[in-house]
């Protein structure tokens, strides 16, 4: 009988499945409309009472995304006074939307990720996982691992998409 070979594993490809990158940390909202007069109206007085009497530490083990769900005009200086708090807890904030929150945990995940396990390979990056924005996980993929990868694949090892190689 025929011993059978996983010539995939032995061809030296290093195959990165996308779903590795998918933020694994809760993801929360702050919506600034909820503490404006009338979900409106900024009052000054009223703002600062909100940051110095909120319990900022329930954002501890969290990724926030701070964002203001009304038509308001909502003062620079007011999303400021709320990083300044989160900055206190949390490493994971920002302010925008959901996806710009989960667009930035995935390239901070991309930009841990050591690149001595991929000089001089062959890299194949599966597109087939669940994972917000692809197209922004692969392209930050591509950006990280192309300066010390020698070629660079999209798709499964036996049908692959040629993305870069090294000349």
């Amino acid at each position: 009988m025929d011993e059978i070979v996983n010539r995939v594993k032995e061809s030296g490809l290093i195959s990165i499945d996308l779903a590795t990158f998918k933020p694994k940390i809760e993801l929360v909202s702050i919506d600034v409309a909820d503490v404006l007069w009338q979900r409106l109206v900024l009052k000054e007085k009223d703002f600062r009472t909100w940051i110095k009497t909120h319990d900022w530490t329930i954002y501890a083990t969290k990724a926030v995304y701070v964002f203001c769900s009304e038509d308001a005009i909502v003062p620079t200086w007011a999303y400021m006074l709320i990083a300044s708090q989160l900055e206190e807890v949390t490493p994971d904030y920002i302010i925008g939307s959901e996806l710009d929150l989960k667009k930035r945990l995935i390239q901070k995940r991309i930009e841990s990720e050591p690149l001595d396990a991929y000089k001089d390979g062959r890299i194949i990056i599966k597109g087939c996982a669940d994972i917000s924005s692809p197209e922004f996980a692969m392209s930050e993929l591509v950006r990280h691992l192309q300066p010390v990868a020698k070629s660079i694949m999209y798709g499964e090892p036996c049908s692959t998409v040629p993305v870069f190689k090294r000349k």
